[in-house]
């Protein structure tokens, strides 16, 4: 591991997506909550959550993180073909949270894979990666001039990716096992 002791803690986020493509059937079967396994969404959010908080735990030189929050959520898209994933995950501390962040949306990528199997063995995850960090000594950084989101060919393909911070909450919106609150 690396040696942090010195650094300074300071507030630090990561965001982290992915992308699982599904057929138009099975799309269907998960947003209806038909699937054999139970809810799928729910599942895969809960997954990610709990994956993040053992990153040290499953990637070898992890330092163990006190994580502050850690929100998945997975967005059914239609247009796109699949299932969008977004982690957050934040910490005060003296290293980042992009693995945490990154291994949340991992574990929910598959955790669907392992919900949908049954009805479809072709599903495939795509485009995991890392949106924005901020905090620590390198400050903040923002991906550009990515391809959308993982969409694959067709809705979207080649246009450029254009991070967004944290999403917009509907009251009453599920996430990651939570019911977002009016402010």
């Amino acid at each position: 591991m690396v040696d942090v002791s010195a650094k300074p803690a300071t507030a630090r986020r990561a965001v982290a997506e992915a992308f699982v493509a599904l057929s138009a059937e099975t799309l269907s079967l998960v947003i209806d909550g038909r699937a054999a396994k139970g809810d799928v969404l729910v599942a895969a959010e809960l997954a990610g959550v709990m994956g993040g908080k053992r990153t040290s735990e499953l990637i070898p030189l992890c330092h163990p993180i006190a994580l502050t929050d850690l929100l998945v959520t997975v967005t059914p898209d239609r247009i796109g073909g699949g299932l969008r994933i977004r982690a957050e995950a934040a910490t005060t501390g003296p290293t980042g949270v992009e693995m945490e962040a990154l291994t949340a949306a991992s574990v929910a990528a598959l955790t669907v894979y392992d919900m949908v199997k049954g009805v479809e063995r072709g599903v495939e995850i795509r485009s995991i990666h890392l949106v924005s960090k901020s905090g620590g000594q390198s400050g903040e950084w923002r991906r550009t001039g990515d391809m959308a989101g993982g969409a694959g060919a067709g809705a979207g393909a080649g246009a450029p990716f254009v991070p967004q911070g944290p999403r917009q909450r509907r009251p009453g919106e599920r996430v990651a096992g939570r019911i977002h609150k009016k402010p």
